[in-house]
C-alpha cells in the first residue's frame, strides 16, 4: 500500500465492512478515525480510532471531521426502506458527505457501491447507488468506486440467514428456478482492495467480486452440504415467497428480504463479467466456519436498533 501523509476516515467503523477496514489501515500504521451514527457502540479499536457523529444535518462539523483527512471510505448505506430510513435519504446524506469531503480538502475518496448499478434501474437501490457514482464522479475528488455483489464473512447477513434457515427448516425455496447468479466477496479481501485503492492515483472502478460464481440454487446446495444440511429445494413464484419472508420477518422482527431485493437477483443485478479482486473462496470459508455457519439469525434492524452492541452480539 501506497501510504498517504494525514489520517484515513472510515464511515461505520464500528460496523460491518467498515471495520475490515479500519483493522486493515490500523495494521499498516495508519492512523484512523471514524464517522459513526452509532458513537455509543462498543469500539473494538479502544483508544486507536477517534470517533465523531456522521452529522449529516451539521454540514459544517462533517466538514471540520473530515479537514485535514487524506483518504475518506464511505460505507454508508441502507439496505432497504424503512419507517425509520430510507434509501433517499442516504442519497441525499451521501450527497452532502461528497460535499464534505471536497471542502475539507480530503484527497482520495473510496466509495462503496453495488454491481450494475443504473440510474435508468426500476430498483432504487440500485438506482440511488448510481446516482451516487454520478455525484462522486462530478465532484471532482480523486476516488475509487468498489462494487462488491454479496459479503460474507463475520456477522454476515445473507449468506449466515441462508445457513440459519437450512439449520432449522425441511425446504429450501428458491424464487422462480433459483439460476440467476451470484458472486459472493470476503469482507476482509474487499478491505483489502479499498485499503489499496486508498493509496491509488487513478480515477477507477473496480467489480469487487469474489473468486467463486453460484446460482442462487447452487450456493443454497453449497452451504446446505458444507454445513451438514442439504435440503430439498423448491421453485416458488417470487410473490409467494416474498409473502413467507414478510412473514418470517415479522415472527423475527426484521426485514428477511424486500422485493426490490427479489427483483435485483432474479434480473442477474449480482453478477458481473469481470475477474475478481476477491481471493478467499465462499466454500473454503464456510467449510472453516461449518459448525458455527448460521446458528445464530443475523438481524438487520436489530443492529439498527442497538446502537451499543459489536455487531456479532446481535
Amino acid at each position: 500500500m501506497t501510504r498517504r501523509a494525514g489520517f484515513h476516515v472510515v464511515t461505520g467503523a464500528f460496523g460491518y465492512s467498515g471495520r475490515y477496514i479500519t483493522q486493515r489501515l490500523l495494521d499498516a500504521g495508519v492512523e484512523v478515525r471514524t464517522l459513526t451514527n452509532s458513537p455509543g457502540r462498543e469500539n473494538p479499536f479502544g483508544g486507536r480510532v477517534k470517533a465523531d457523529p456522521l452529522g449529516f444535518d451539521n454540514p459544517a462539523k462533517l466538514t471540520e471531521s473530515l479537514r485535514g483527512a487524506a483518504v475518506l471510505y464511505n460505507t454508508y448505506w441502507v439496505r432497504f426502506n424503512h419507517r425509520t430510513f430510507k434509501h433517499a435519504t442516504a442519497v441525499t446524506n451521501t450527497q452532502r458527505l461528497f460535499d464534505a469531503a471536497r471542502a475539507a480538502g480530503v484527497g482520495r475518496v473510496v466509495h462503496v457501491s453495488i454491481t450494475n448499478p443504473s440510474e435508468d434501474s426500476p430498483l432504487e437501490y440500485f438506482r440511488g447507488k448510481a446516482r451516487l457514482e454520478r455525484a462522486l464522479v462530478e465532484s471532482g475528488l480523486p476516488h475509487t468506486i468498489l462494487r462488491p455483489a454479496v459479503l460474507f464473512g463475520g456477522p454476515d447477513i445473507l449468506v449466515n440467514n441462508i445457513a440459519w434457515m437450512l439449520r432449522r427448516f425441511p425446504v429450501f425455496a428458491v424464487f422462480g428456478d433459483g439460476s440467476y447468479r451470484l458472486q459472493p466477496i470476503h469482507v476482509d479481501d474487499l478491505a483489502e482492495v479499498a485499503v489499496c485503492e486508498g493509496g491509488g492515483r487513478d480515477n477507477r472502478v473496480v467489480e469487487a467480486i469474489g473468486p467463486e460464481t453460484f446460482t442462487y440454487r447452487e450456493l443454497v446446495q453449497a452451504i446446505g452440504r458444507i454445513i451438514g444440511k442439504a435440503r430439498p429445494i423448491v421453485s416458488v413464484p417470487p410473490a409467494l415467497g416474498y409473502a413467507v419472508g414478510r412473514v418470517a420477518g415479522a415472527m423475527l422482527r426484521d426485514v428477511v428480504i424486500t422485493w426490490e431485493e427479489i427483483m435485483g437477483l432474479m434480473a442477474d443485478l449480482l453478477y458481473v463479467d469481470a475477474p475478481a479482486a476477491g481471493r478467499t473462496k465462499l466454500t473454503d470459508w464456510a467449510a472453516r466456519n461449518a459448525d458455527t455457519l448460521g446458528t445464530r439469525y443475523a438481524s438487520e434492524l436489530a443492529r439498527r436498533r442497538d446502537l451499543d452492541t459489536a455487531y456479532e452480539r446481535l
